[in-house]
Parts: C-alpha cells; sequence; structure tokens
C-alpha cells in the first residue's frame, strides 16, 4: 500500500511538556513556523505575519464562535453523566457525545437542571453518539438555559490549564455553532487585524461550525476508508467576490486554519466552481488532492494521525510534513489548540 494511505504513515510522538495547557498572552506573541516552497523553514513570531503577506493577498477567517456545549447531569438513578453536544438537527433534537455511552437505550432520560432535560431517542452508527430530544421549561429558551448551565468544551488533552472560556473564542467569532474553536485563529489580536488592514492585506470570513468531523480520529490502516461526518458550512458572495478578485490580481488566498480549506475547498467541490454555498461537507482531504481554492494555510500542530494532518499533507506533502514537525519538536515548538502556530507559504 502507499504509504501516503497508510495511517501509520502519520504518528509522530510528542513529548507531554509540549503540550500547551494555556495560550500564550498577548495572543499573537506566539511562535510561528514558516514553511516556503524550497523547503527553506524560518522562524518567526505570529505578530510579524504582515511581512510575509503582499498587498492584495487575502486572509480568509472562520467566524463560527463555539458554543458551552459540554453539560453535566444525572440519569433518574442518580448517575452522573456528561454530554457533548455535536450537532442540532430540529426542535431542541441534538446529536451528542454521552458519557459513559452504553448505558443509554432508547427512552433513557437525562436531568440537567429543574428546566432542562432530555430524552435518548436514538444512536448515531457513524458517531457512536445518542440524537437526544431536550425538553426546555416554557419560562426559557434552549440557548439561554444553555448559556447559563454550560460549559465551554476544552480538548481533552488540554488537562491542567488556567485559561477562561473566552480564551478559547477567537476575536472575531460571531456564528454561534462550533463545539471546538478554530484554533489557527486563536492567535489574530485587534492590532494585528488593524496591521494588516493599514498593509492592504484583504480579509474575509467563512463559516464552518467545528464538530466531530473535525476532531474525530482516523482508526483505519487505509485512511481512504475513513468515514468524515457532516459539519455545516456557509460561504458567502462577499468572500467569493474577494476570492476572485485576489486570483485575477495575481495574489495569495491564504487559509486561517484547516477549517477554512474545507469550506472552500468543499463548496467547490459541491457546486464544481466558486460560488456562495449554505449547506454541509463531509470532505476529506489527504495528498494526492488537488487545491482548487486556497494558496498558502495558516494552521496549529495537530495530533497524530489525525485527519488534519493528512489534509496539512495533501499541501505540502506526508514526508516533508513530518519532517517539519520533527524541527518544530526539537525547537520546542507548543502543540495542539493553544499551541504555536506554522505558515505554508508559496515562494513569491
Amino acid at each position: 500500500m502507499n504509504l501516503d494511505r497508510q495511517l501509520s504513515s502519520y504518528d509522530y510522538y510528542l513529548p507531554p511538556e509540549l503540550i500547551a495547557q494555556n495560550p500564550v498572552t498577548p495572543r499573537d506573541s506566539s511562535r510561528l513556523l514558516t514553511v516556503k516552497s524550497n523547503n527553506t523553514i524560518e522562524h518567526t513570531i505570529f505578530c510579524n505575519l504582515p511581512d510575509l503577506l503582499l498587498p492584495g493577498d487575502l486572509l480568509v477567517l472562520n467566524d463560527t464562535r463555539v458554543i458551552p456545549a459540554r453539560l453535566y447531569g444525572k440519569k433518574s438513578t442518580g448517575a452522573e453523566v456528561e454530554v457533548l453536544l455535536v450537532e442540532e438537527r430540529q426542535n431542541n433534537c441534538w446529536l451528542g457525545l454521552v458519557k459513559p455511552g452504553k448505558r443509554f437505550s432508547l427512552g433513557s432520560e437525562i436531568i440537567f437542571s429543574d428546566d432542562l432535560k432530555a430524552i435518548v431517542i436514538g444512536k448515531d452508527d457513524i458517531t457512536g453518539g445518542r440524537f437526544l430530544q431536550f425538553e426546555v421549561s416554557k419560562s426559557q429558551s434552549f440557548w439561554e438555559i444553555l448559556d447559563r448551565i454550560g460549559n465551554i468544551p476544552f480538548p481533552p488533552y488540554v488537562t491542567n490549564s488556567q485559561a477562561n472560556p473566552q480564551q478559547y473564542q477567537t476575536i472575531y467569532a460571531e456564528k454561534q455553532g462550533a463545539i471546538a474553536a478554530p484554533t489557527a485563529g486563536l492567535h489574530f489580536t485587534e492590532k494585528l487585524l488593524r496591521e494588516l488592514k493599514k498593509r492592504q492585506i484583504n480579509i474575509a470570513t467563512v463559516t464552518l461550525h467545528v464538530g466531530i468531523g473535525t476532531f474525530r480520529p482516523v482508526e483505519v490502516e487505509d485512511i481512504l476508508t475513513h468515514q468524515m461526518h457532516h459539519e455545516s458550512i456557509e460561504l458567502n458572495q462577499k468572500t467569493v467576490d474577494l476570492i476572485t478578485k485576489t486570483k485575477k490580481a495575481g495574489r495569495n488566498v491564504i487559509a486561517v486554519g484547516t477549517t477554512v480549506v474545507r469550506t472552500l475547498e468543499g463548496a467547490y467541490k459541491n457546486q464544481k466552481v466558486l460560488k456562495p454555498f449554505s449547506g454541509k461537507t463531509d470532505l476529506f482531504i489527504y495528498p494526492g488532492y488537488e487545491f482548487k481554492v486556497i494558496d498558502g494555510l495558516i494552521t496549529n500542530f495537530h495530533l497524530p494521525k489525525s485527519s488534519l494532518l493528512m489534509l496539512v499533507s495533501a499541501l505540502i506533502g506526508r514526508e516533508k510534513l513530518m519532517s517539519i514537525y520533527e524541527e518544530a519538536i526539537k525547537e520546542k515548538y507548543r502543540f495542539y489548540s493553544f499551541g504555536d502556530a506554522m505558515f505554508i507559504l508559496n515562494d513569491r
């Protein structure tokens, strides 16, 4: 089998102390590893990003907002339950990951508070999650209750953090619906955005509500048999126009995060052309994929054997990426959600 297809080819060892538990302050003081197509690597600080771009380049951001998707409740027996809301379906029905999951059959009830409970009405075979029909007090909406009793779901590898929930939101987060942050965007500050605009570097937004499709682990050795979960995306006319203008001017379209890549490339794949789109994508990008929209990528360092690692490998090659990760580990970069970033940049 081609090594690019083998899950084990995307494995690496990360010393535990390099897993970032807290964000740096200010956000744009994180380190930035820049990769050029001639195989050169440069080390800088994220606030220097404007120096790496040219007037007319376009940065595309994901404006999704993380919701307080982690809920704690009890069964009628008193047993404690943890629920991670994954995706809203309709009429207060959600797909959720339930712990401990094996104990929840159809009709099981979970009580979260005096004014919120849920009934298990089905199981999702792809995620192993449960479909939960929430019953809400008439005096408040589901979202009002969720804001009050829900918790922002930090990733499971963040085990010793002093970060507050707002530090797990991008400063431009707007449209609520994500269960995890688009972490490449966590490095931006208002000051940095002003400097980018001052340098005539354009900024556009898309929306991908980060769900289980982004971080669900790949578990099959032949990665081509991996099935991505659908996630909601939105690409508006203004962003389409800015991308078209950028391409015509010979400048680069740079995705801030893998979720932006999947939004732009997913919208293109669904329509065979770049135009506004609102719907779902289950696009799985791995080596051999031909990018239709993006020219560069700003991204954090990802978990071993993850679909995100495969996406970045599709852009610069698996062997090259794994050697870059070796360099980042040697230089003691901070990894994962609260960690440092890398910038894959086309040579001018």
